[in-house]
């Protein structure tokens, strides 16, 4: 079974910072996989954060995290990051990696194959 375990997660006062680590605990190769974080705030559905395309070089994000996290893959280590900065409150949420079905980038979860279990960020204001 394949696996996708997140990490990093945890409380930081706002305006501090976090990296999250994803990486496939089965050994399968995501490598030709486009990736994406996803969170999900209580009582909210679940929102697209951030991709990367299977090489890096396109990056898509949402409006409300633009210019404050980095995503980024490192395909040797088969791992997928989120370099989240300037945390606000309103980042508080369950975190999900998730491999998408292609080589190419994502905004609907639909679109994804397999999931992390989740990794909680909560931001103190």
């Amino acid at each position: 079974q394949v696996q996708l375990v997140e990490s990093g997660g945890g409380l930081v006062q706002a305006g501090g910072s976090l990296r999250l680590s994803c990486a496939a605990s089965s050994g399968r190769s995501f490598s030709n996989n486009a990736m994406g974080w996803f969170r999900q705030a209580p009582g909210k559905e679940r929102e697209f954060v951030a991709a990367i395309s299977w090489n890096g070089a396109f990056t898509p994000y949402s409006d409300s995290v633009k210019g404050r996290f980095t995503i980024s893959r490192d395909n040797a280590k088969n791992t997928v990051y989120l370099q989240m900065n300037s945390l606000k409150s309103e980042d508080t949420a369950v975190y999900y990696c998730a491999a998408e079905r292609t080589m190419f980038t994502s905004r609907r979860p639909d679109d994804y194959i397999y999931w992390g279990q989740g990794t909680q960020v909560t931001v103190s204001s």
